[in-house]
């Protein structure tokens, strides 16, 4: 497994560097078979330190956790007990699907943009949003069920992902009672 562990203008030592390095190759031995890479970044945000952890695994999906604390070893052991908490979760789904998938996920290219934000007071000038941001990102085509796992994997409160079953774009998301979306437009019918 590669292994990117970098800090935000902070410094990251070697002693540091070798324990991220054990305790993810413990966890991603137990819950995860094949991780391909790690990133593990370190920032610091007022007095505490900020841990971001990301794993991406075999089959395609992605494990991703964060978390603070005082000092960094403890961030990264927060970091490290959450990640390993969704992938005990999913351990038996992400055994059977890899076991079920001969080929990784299949990845799409698209385009993602970010958009300015409007005052709350102000009238918009016209309806057509400013872009802050354009960006490439990836479109997985997986099945529902495989998308709302890596939803809940990377803590992400929407995913778009192509539907194997269908083609189409589809939307899984986090409803506000705590349920799961699904927007699938390919079965919606018209009026």
């Amino acid at each position: 497994m590669r292994y990117q562990i970098t800090g935000k203008q902070i410094d990251i030592g070697e002693a540091l560097q070798t324990h991220v390095q054990t305790q993810l190759s413990a966890v991603m031995e137990k819950y995860a078979g094949r991780p391909t890479d790690a990133q593990v970044t370190f920032s610091k945000s007022a007095h505490e330190f900020v841990c971001e952890a990301t794993v991406h695994l075999s089959t395609g999906l992605t494990a991703t956790a964060k978390a603070k604390a005082t000092e960094i070893y403890a961030a990264f052991d927060s970091s490290a007990e959450k990640m390993e908490k969704q992938l005990r979760r999913y351990k038996r789904r992400l055994k059977n699907h890899h076991q079920d998938r001969a080929q990784p996920v299949e990845v799409s290219g698209g385009s993602s943009y970010i958009l300015a934000a409007e005052a709350e007071d102000a009238e918009p000038d016209t309806l057509q949003p400013m872009i802050v941001a354009e960006m490439e990102t990836k479109i997985a085509s997986l099945s529902v069920g495989e998308a709302v796992m890596q939803m809940e994997l990377a803590g992400a409160p929407v995913l778009v992902f192509k539907n194997e079953k269908g083609g189409g774009v589809n939307v899984v998301y986090r409803r506000e009672d705590g349920n799961v979306g699904w927007i699938d437009p390919a079965t919606a019918s018209g009026a």
